[in-house]
């Protein structure tokens, strides 16, 4: 079964940090692209990072350039987020994603690019 399990996250204050992880399973192809998405109440599913299988091609909504770091350890199949400088606009569920099919995606922050989610978890940032 395949299954994205993910760890982290939670309440920090304005200007801090949090790291959440998602650890994938039930399967050995490593060629999926891999996202995260961020969902707040109400509101639509936006995409907040993504990279390639190979890690070699990052993408960042505008929103986080330069504060969140998206990166993945092949060997562990384990998708990594680092999230610096958080500012409240940050708060939101969190889920991480992998891509319906292999290789190559043009629509990396669209979710109906990607099939299989992680259960979400929640990050709060307080001002």
């Amino acid at each position: 079964q395949v299954q994205l399990v993910q760890s982290g996250g939670g309440s920090v204050q304005a200007g801090g940090s949090l790291r959440l992880s998602c650890a994938a399973s039930g399967y050995t192809d490593r060629r999926y692209y891999m996202g995260w998405f961020r969902q707040v109440s109400g509101k639509e599913r936006e995409g907040v990072a993504a990279i390639s299988p190979g890690g070699i091609t990052i993408h960042y909504a505008d929103s986080v350039k330069g504060r969140f770091i998206i990166s993945r350890d092949n060997s562990e199949n384990t998708l990594y987020l680092q999230m610096n400088s958080l500012k409240p606009e940050d708060t939101a569920v969190y889920y991480c994603a992998r891509a319906s099919t292999n290789g190559y995606i043009n629509r990396v922050f669209d979710p109906t690019q990607f099939n299989v989610w992680g259960q979400g978890t929640q990050v709060t940032v307080s001002s």
